[in-house]
């Protein structure tokens, strides 16, 4: 198949069912037809196992880049965070706050190099991808374990209506949703605010929630062990540090700020990885996991410098597909294929619009914002 071919193809798949482009968020197309659905979910299913045997040749790890990203990452990060401590430390607090987006985002790719050793395809050992991982989760806050099977189970179950719950934002559909009482639908209107779900949560969830073995997906006693042992390494390291700088206080003046100003990117880039327009979900019944690898993760496409900070997690129609791709290879593999830069684009911009989407329309299949639902209801 030609290069112009595939795109062409890709296009007009987005244009009658599968969501795999961004469209024009104005328009409000009729819902397709079920001839128009079955037809493109064939189609997407099956562009999307020829993208992953594709991607299946960037699979290996490369010890040689790996340690070059674990170094040009590291490094710089912890000679940051030190520059920061030696600020509080001397009264110099406020040098420390401009210094937490540097942290911040290079705490975003750590974080990234953590989620590549939990998938196993950072280095090619898997022993030396775990004892990598569980140190990094000293200073991301994150346990590994838990972690690691948490999002596994939402790698396995993306998009799939009946497996919702575990590693993901909680979506409900425009069905779901009216049949709520006033109170509930109160609840999940204040859940999907912006303001609560990302600038709010997402440093609760890492600093507070992470505390704690809940959702893991594993045995009680493993998930406690897991996170009790990253607790009491954390209350060390702090303790450590207080010491050493004369007291708590620059300690904490270093560690909210980073982690807050991670939390936050990385809770946006979630948000955006699978909560856009055209987006998939399915029910069980018609689901399929390499459909909703490509078709229901975009491709959000960032300017150098934060694809680099970011760790090119914005590929992230790639990574569901094949998880043990390593995010250092995932450019490669986007270059090496004619469609892939075409599949679920957002740009920045783009990305701005996902903010209002809080509901599954299961009738035109995308997702729609409570302004939508308004908009449906009074039609």
């Amino acid at each position: 198949m030609s290069h112009r071919v595939e795109i062409h193809r890709a296009r007009l798949i987005s244009r009658q069912d599968c969501r795999l482009t961004v469209t024009d968020s104005t328009t409000n197309p009729a819902a397709p037809s079920r001839t128009e659905t079955e037809a493109s979910r064939i189609d997407v299913a099956a562009l999307a196992r020829e993208v992953a045997r594709h991607c299946a040749a960037y699979r290996d790890p490369v010890p040689r880049l790996a340690l070059r990203q674990l170094a040009n990452t590291l490094l710089p990060y912890l000679a940051v965070c030190a520059l920061m401590l030696w600020a509080a430390a001397e009264s110099h607090e406020l040098w420390v706050l401009p210094l937490a987006v540097p942290a911040g985002g290079l705490l975003v790719r750590l974080f990234i190099i953590q989620h590549d050793c939990g998938h196993g395809s950072f280095l090619p050992s898997r022993s030396a991808n775990d004892a990598l991982g569980r140190c990094l989760s000293l200073l991301t806050v994150t346990p590994y374990d838990s972690w690691k099977r948490a999002h596994a189970l939402h790698h396995a179950s993306t998009g799939d209506l009946s497996r919702r719950g575990t590693g993901d934002i909680h979506t409900l559909t425009v069905r779901e949703y009216l049949a709520l009482s006033r109170w509930q639908r109160l609840r999940y209107r204040l859940y999907r605010n912006p303001f609560i779900l990302i600038v709010l949560g997402s440093p609760l969830n890492f600093l507070v929630l992470h505390r704690f073995p809940f959702g893991a997906g594993l045995p009680w006693r493993t998930a406690w062990r897991d996170v009790l042992a990253l607790d009491l390494a954390l209350a060390a390291m702090v303790a450590a540090l207080a010491v050493a700088v004369g007291g708590i206080g620059p300690v904490l003046w270093v560690l909210l700020p980073v982690v807050s100003v991670a939390a936050w990117i990385g809770g946006w880039l979630f948000y955006v990885q699978h909560q856009y327009e055209e987006t998939v979900w399915e029910g069980p019944e018609a689901w399929d996991f390499h459909r909703a690898a490509l078709g229901g993760s975009s491709y959000y496409v960032l300017p150098a410098i934060l694809q680099w900070f970011t760790g090119n997690v914005g590929l992230h129609h790639i990574h569901h597909v094949n998880s043990r791709i390593p995010n250092y290879r995932l450019q490669e593999c986007l270059d090496g294929h004619a469609t892939l830069g075409e599949v679920g684009r957002l740009t920045l911009r783009d990305s701005l619009r996902c903010l209002g989407l809080a509901l599954w329309d299961e009738d035109a299949r995308k997702l729609i914002g409570f302004s939508g639902l308004r908009t449906l209801q009074a039609a």
